[in-house]
């Protein structure tokens, strides 16, 4: 009975010093999860982010970057409208940050990369490949048998700048019918004249004559289609066209976005989408920044440095996406940023980022742990069953 007694006081023992250190215990999901990046990006930045993702986690063991891809305003959508958490945002169009998230879900960007708008096709699938050229493309674009898609105004960047394009193109080539034969008689999408330019209206359904026109939620998603033949021909980022291996016509400077001499020109087209925010069309240029939601700020601004420092401009260089040296920042720039940026001084009302302490190497981010694991303890207690054990084997024994 007293054999009995004992074993039954420690068990009992032990079942409370396991209740005890419960609480303690960090699943290794959880802590897997501490050591993250979460990243929204531009479709278009999905080839170089991914080998910036592999050199960063490389120099920084331990480090997860989980990127997500998508167009550019649904990604600031997903931050300002769903408060979806992220480390960084990078976006095709910097002006959506300061346009869209300020100064609530972010105060400052970075401008650090540029590229160009072309006409990618399959030179041996698409319609007439072996006749399209800089001078007829829009042309070719008319023909009946002829389908061409771009990505939607409402959620991607290179959406609402095909349609600037399409509608520069008329200026350019004077001929005033380019715009309405693409786009107003193929969508619902319409367009005015006002002070010598032109805004063109997109509404929340497109309504596009699928037997001419092919409209997706971002860029990227036409590229399979005119891969596999599906789609003749699609506007897209030159980069994009690059790093798929697909043929283009390499548009005029003077509607592909491309310049800072031609600003003005670009300016006089504006597309106006059904959040009621109007873009108007100037250069192509990625901007990146740390948004106040942000769960890990700290490794998002790491991640930031490095996408923007030596190693991420070769990176985008490769990939045919031009880096802007040294890239461009405004806002509330944290501190370890103005040393790697030209800083331009405009300053919006809002509450900054706190920057992390500034180091010249690449670091392994290690995250406070806010309780101590419950495995110190395990021991403890098997030590405390085993002593019982050996105590009444002797009891036996004698």
């Amino acid at each position: 009975m007293v054999r009995r007694s004992f074993l039954v006081f420690v068990i009992a023992i032990a079942v409370i010093a396991c209740v005890s250190i419960a609480p303690y215990y960090i699943p290794p999901a959880e802590a897997e999860q501490a050591k993250t990046v979460k990243v929204l990006h531009a479709g278009s930045l999905a080839v170089p982010l991914a080998e910036a993702e592999r050199q960063f986690e490389v120099a920084n063991p331990g480090i997860d970057v989980r990127r997500e891809s998508m167009g550019s305003v649904k990604a600031v959508r997903q931050i300002t409208d769903v408060g979806k958490p992220a480390d960084v945002l990078a976006v095709a169009d910097y002006s959506l940050i300061p346009g869209m998230m300020y100064p609530g879900y972010a105060d400052w960007y970075v401008r650090f990369a540029t590229n160009d708008m072309v006409l990618a096709y399959n030179p041996e699938l698409s319609m007439y490949a072996d006749e399209i050229t800089p001078e007829n493309w829009y042309n070719i674009l008319r023909r009946d048998d002829v389908v061409f898609g771009f990505s939607n105004p409402n959620l991607d960047p290179c959406g609402y700048r095909s349609l600037m394009v399409m509608q520069l193109a008329e200026l350019h080539y004077g001929d005033d019918h380019i715009f309405d034969d693409l786009v107003l008689n193929t969508t619902a999408i319409t367009v005015r004249e006002e002070d010598g330019g032109y805004i063109i209206t997109v509404p929340e359904d497109p309504k596009p004559d699928t037997g001419k026109v092919n409209i997706r939620p971002k860029s990227v998603e036409l590229v399979a289609l005119v891969e596999q033949g599906g789609l003749d021909y699609a506007f897209e980022y030159r980069s994009v066209a690059v790093q798929h291996n697909l043929a283009f016509v390499d548009l005029p400077e003077q509607i592909d976005l491309s310049r800072i001499e031609y600003a003005d020109v670009y300016g006089k087209v504006k597309v106006q989408t059904v959040d009621g925010k109007t873009k108007t069309g100037k250069p192509i240029v990625y901007g990146i920044t740390v948004p106040k939601n942000a769960e890990n700020p700290e490794r998002g601004l790491e991640f930031v440095k490095f996408v923007i420092g030596d190693a991420g401009q070769q990176i985008f260089a490769d990939a045919g996406q031009p880096p802007i040296v040294p890239p461009e920042g405004s806002g509330n720039l944290p501190e370890e940023l103005k040393g790697l940026v030209n800083v331009e001084h405009v300053e919006p009302v809002s509450t900054p980022i706190q920057p992390p302490t500034s180091t010249t190497k690449p670091v392994t981010l290690t995250p406070s742990v806010p309780k101590t694991s419950g495995f110190g303890a395990v021991p403890a207690v098997a030590v405390m069953i085993a002593v019982a054990y050996l105590v009444l084997r002797g009891r036996e024994d004698d």
